[in-house]
């Protein structure tokens, strides 16, 4: 058992020094996809949404691959469980609100 116990501080040591270049690529990430829209992304926003609203007003969505069909509905499916994920962090309650 004591030399479980004199191996703890090597081994904490260890794992901080394998973890400390992944966190470094990770913070890297972060900070650039995590980060809110920036004013000048504005416009390509609007055309983002505005080729959206087009695509399906002209039925183009129909002729899309299943690959691609797959992967819209998964990322709309993220989007919506985030927005639940939000509204239950937000009244800090998985059912109702305190009324």
């Amino acid at each position: 058992m004591a030399g479980a116990v004199a191996k703890i501080p090597s081994l904490i040591n260890t794992a901080i020094s394998e973890a400390r270049p992944k966190f470094a690529i990770f913070m890297k990430y972060a900070k650039v996809e995590l980060a809110p829209p920036k004013l000048s992304e504005i416009p390509q926003i609007k055309a983002g949404i505005s080729k959206l609203l087009s695509s399906a007003r002209s039925g183009a969505w129909k002729q899309q691959t299943v690959k691609q069909a797959t992967l819209n509905t998964l990322v709309g499916a993220e989007v919506l469980f985030w927005f639940y994920v939000g509204e239950c962090i937000g009244k800090r309650h998985i059912v109702g609100y305190n009324v």
